[in-house]
């Protein structure tokens, strides 16, 4: 149907705001040409959207429907079954939707507080972790050792570090043998990226690599880029998301966000890792709304902190002063909080996910 309607414009206005639409409209078609294209899988860990309980074949038809090229099951929790059957076809069913899994799981230190005793000793629970991440064909076995709380006791961090380089040379030929190397997290404010370099140079490099996560970098007083730096040549896998940092009148606040809304500046740090650690996935773990205090200008903060370098902390410090505060999520009381949980995080990662495709230029597909 052809349109009556005569234009309210004058000729010369319509043809000037058609000029600046034109205009528009190329400037927008160079800024998309413009995106580097990385060669860099990308993809997201189960913990993103944990809100949903979903299981691992619901989370691998969730991944095909986002396009990307991966999804690391971070705990083995997320499994119906560790019987060897069932892992093969889930690993059957990833390949027919074009999709690589990688295997995690939570803490395998045994003296440390966040060591998980569900899956017997952390010999057998490493071996296990391998076992499945065989199974499904993931190269990787994702695992941590500890929180922030393990800088605090006797001793610090050490003694832990010493004790989980103990627990994983246990399983050294187990895992060598099954073609699976052990990445080890930087996890919720254990380590700094050089701590956990020690810990993967004192087990064995030859099967110990990295998770490299960039949140929780800003948890142990880094700079993401600096992480990045130090980390990158022994990432196997990563939990990558943003951080906002401000200061207050104690130190400073962190909020992990979306990637994009915070502070770290991604084209730099992807053309980093492109260098670094070209075959590690992108696995977007994306942890949005609240925030933690860290009030470094009290003296007594520093315990479990007296080995942090001046330059490294310099840089956290830098980065608290160029952010800006912003609100921490919250949710409706009673029985509709949970759905408006799981609405946010869903939101959260496919941001992220259009933002590390359109502005990153991630991904393979």
């Amino acid at each position: 149907m052809v349109s009556t309607m005569k234009s309210t414009l004058p000729r010369r206005q319509f043809l000037k705001l058609a000029t600046v639409t034109t205009a528009l409209g190329l400037a927008a078609g160079s800024q998309a040409a413009a995106v580097p294209k990385r060669n860099l899988k990308l993809g997201f860990d189960n913990f993103s959207i944990r809100a949903y309980g979903w299981k691992a074949p619901q989370l691998l038809d969730y991944a095909a429907s986002l396009q990307v090229d991966t999804v690391l099951f971070s705990e083995l929790d997320v499994y119906d079954s560790h019987e060897d059957s069932y892992l093969r076809e889930l690993k059957k069913k990833a390949a027919g939707l074009g999709l690589e899994i990688e295997a995690g799981t939570g803490g395998v230190c045994p003296t440390s507080k966040r060591f998980d005793t569900r899956f017997g000793t952390a010999e057998e629970h490493l071996k296990l972790l391998i076992r499945v991440a065989n199974r499904v064909g993931s190269s990787v076995a994702r695992c941590y050792l500890g929180d922030a709380s393990e800088r605090r006791r006797e001793g610090g961090i050490e003694p832990r570090i010493e004790d989980m380089a103990d627990t994983l040379k246990k399983v050294r030929t187990f895992a060598i043998d099954s073609g699976v190397k052990i990445a080890v997290e930087n996890h919720a404010g254990d380590m700094q990226a050089r701590e956990l370099v020690g810990l993967i140079e004192r087990a064995g490099s030859d099967f110990v690599g990295a998770t490299l996560d960039s949140g929780n970098a800003t948890w142990t007083l880094e700079d993401p880029l600096e992480n990045l730096a130090i980390l990158g040549p022994y990432a196997l896998t990563t939990g990558i998301r943003d951080s906002m940092v401000w200061e207050d009148e104690e130190g400073a606040v962190v909020q992990w966000t979306a990637i994009g809304d915070g502070l770290t500046d991604f084209h730099a740090y992807m053309d980093q890792f492109a260098e670094l650690c070209p075959n590690a996935a992108i696995q977007l773990e994306i942890i949005s709304g609240f925030q933690r205090s860290f009030p470094y200008l009290k003296p007594e903060f520093w315990q479990g902190y007296e080995s942090v370098p001046a330059h490294s902390f310099a840089r956290f410090v830098q980065m608290a002063k160029s952010g800006q505060p912003i609100a921490a999520k919250t949710y409706p009381e009673g029985p509709s909080r949970k759905a408006a949980e799981a609405e946010y995080q869903r939101t959260e990662l496919e941001k992220s996910i259009r933002y590390c495709k359109e502005t990153l230029g991630l991904g393979l597909k």
